[in-house]
């Protein structure tokens, strides 16, 4: 009875404790390629920001550039 005992821990060890710790490992890998639904949002928002700040910098680059010479010199 101690032999096969000995004989179960020994498989276990030796095949399902590996398989049983890279299935975990190849889980955990696969949850952290994926985002969350709160990292979606924030990039929702930070991609909004940035199409705003853009046309903020295109409207402030037109208006210097319909600005005569004269009154930037001041």
């Amino acid at each position: 009875m101690d032999g096969l005992l000995a004989l179960a821990i020994i498989l276990f060890l030796t095949v399902l404790g590996p398989l049983i710790v890279i299935f975990y490992f190849i889980t955990k890998w696969k949850q952290a390629r994926e985002i969350s639904g709160d990292d979606e949002r924030m990039l929702e928002e930070l991609w909004e920001l940035s199409q705003r700040l853009d046309d903020r910098i295109e409207t402030l680059e037109r208006i210097l550039d319909d600005e005569p010479l004269h009154r930037r010199k001041e």
